[in-house]
């Protein structure tokens, strides 16, 4: 399965890793992945890809919340497709 992921907030040490790390312990694999810094503000857009089999959107959902409060982001993750379908005009 395809899935979105943002990852927003103020800029500092460590996001990157602590999102990748959480990612890989689940062996969600990143297919794309875009970031930028704007006045002190990050933004990161990762495509991942994962086995609904043995993962769930919620089961990483749970995983990064604690990231998203350590590193204090807000970071949400969706289906591919549902993005798409919100995102289409």
């Amino acid at each position: 399965m395809y899935a979105i992921m943002t990852v927003t907030g103020a800029d500092r040490t460590g996001i990157i890793a602590a999102v990748t790390s959480a990612l890989a312990e689940l062996e969600v694999n990143i297919v794309d992945v875009s970031q930028t810094l704007m006045s002190g503000y990050f933004t990161m857009i990762l495509r991942v890809q994962f086995d609904e089999a043995a993962t769930s959107l919620k089961a990483i959902q749970d995983r990064l919340n604690p990231v998203a409060e350590e590193t204090k982001q807000a970071i949400r993750i969706q289906s591919e497709a549902l993005f798409t379908a919100m995102n289409e005009i």
